[in-house]
């Protein structure tokens, strides 16, 4: 069950529900592309001079490479499955974390300003970091954001 429905008062409506965008996987396929690239090398290298030493070392660091990949690939998916942003008609919840869990709550009443940062890559392809300010305290930004001018909207008319 989802925390945001664990911690929903007796009529509370959920108005929003964003989530993180799939940019986060940009790392992992960054590296996972490498790999291909420098394995595709080694097999000219191999083929070309029967050198197996420059062979085994070039796979060797494709190796390394792929493997940094599936484990940044799999750290952006358990973020982006157990990151939880949602907004209701009378407050805003955010939560993060599989084994260990960080939650912030703040009430719309208490909301002052919402700012949303995005770059010209973010606004092509619809993520960005969305700031809440409230009297006293503010949350943490909240970073790779799918339709952060949504979340926005929805924040300030809940």
């Amino acid at each position: 069950m989802s925390y945001y429905r664990q911690v929903l008062r007796q009529g509370e409506a959920v108005q929003f529900i964003a989530h993180i965008h799939w940019c986060i996987y940009a790392r992992a396929f960054s590296l996972l592309c490498a790999a291909a690239a420098i394995a595709g090398t080694g097999g000219v290298i191999g083929a070309g001079h029967g050198a197996p030493v420059a062979f085994l070392t070039v796979f060797g660091i494709a190796l390394i490479l792929a493997g940094t990949g599936f484990v940044a690939a799999l750290r952006a998916g358990v973020r982006r499955m157990t990151t939880e942003i949602v907004v209701t008609d009378l407050r805003v919840i955010f939560k993060r974390g599989l084994i260990s869990r960080h939650t912030v709550e703040m009430n719309t009443s208490k909301i002052e300003t919402v700012d949303v940062e995005q770059t010209l890559v973010g606004r092509v392809l619809g993520y960005g970091t969305v700031l809440i300010h409230g009297t006293g305290a503010s949350f943490e930004p909240l970073c790779n954001v799918a339709r952060p001018i949504s979340l926005r909207n929805a924040i300030l008319v809940g």
